[in-house]
């Protein structure tokens, strides 16, 4: 039986990749303030930023599966999110640049029954990303972009980044904001098949 679906997020890239695999999800941006959010480690943080997303859009409904959703790049053991300017992002390549680090995202699934959680699921997708070495005119020109300005990391794997990482060891979906194999595991767990969740 299908469910109603909402995104509590509001990445364009998780959106997309939720379309892309036939799901039609509601936006609920959650409001959270993640910096009030600490954990000793990187996975722990994106799970409990994601728990927290979801929570906050699980109070809004009394019927859904709420599902939360954020990425950090953990590299030498920092986590990086978004950079705050240009100059931050520059700084983050010429240290990334021929080096590797570890794209983790953390996803909970709320399943919202009569106005209350009835059932949940978290789980951490970890995807280890080789970037190359741009160029520095190539890095001037990716900066002048804009778009590692709005991404973790300050990199894109389905967009204008993409030909400066050399590879991933792990799910690429997961890199790009959500990873689909973990979600339809998640959903499996809750008792619901992903396939039922397909817009027709």
């Amino acid at each position: 039986m299908s469910r109603r679906l909402v995104l509590a997020s509001q990445s364009p890239a998780r959106l997309a990749l939720l379309r892309q695999a036939g799901l039609a999800p509601e936006v609920v941006v959650s409001g959270v303030d993640e910096s009030a959010v600490t954990a000793p480690r990187v996975p722990e943080l994106v799970a409990l930023l994601a728990t927290a997303k979801a929570r906050a859009v699980a109070e809004q409904t009394d019927d859904a599966l709420v599902l939360g959703a954020d990425s950090l790049l953990e590299f030498r053991g920092e986590p990086l999110g978004k950079p705050a300017d240009a100059a931050e992002a520059r700084l983050r390549w010429l240290r990334m640049g021929g080096r590797c680090g570890t794209l983790h995202t953390g996803q909970a699934v709320l399943d919202v029954r009569d106005g209350g959680i009835a059932a949940r699921d978290v789980a951490v997708s970890s995807t280890v990303v080789h970037f190359a070495t741009p160029t520095p005119e190539e890095l001037e020109a990716y900066l002048g972009s804009g778009e590692p300005l709005h991404v973790a990391g300050a990199f894109t794997l389905d967009g204008l980044g993409a030909p400066f990482v050399r590879r991933v060891e792990g799910d690429p979906s997961g890199v790009v904001g959500l990873s689909l194999p973990l979600l339809r595991t998640q959903l499996a767990r809750l008792g619901v098949r992903l396939t039922d969740l397909w817009v027709r």
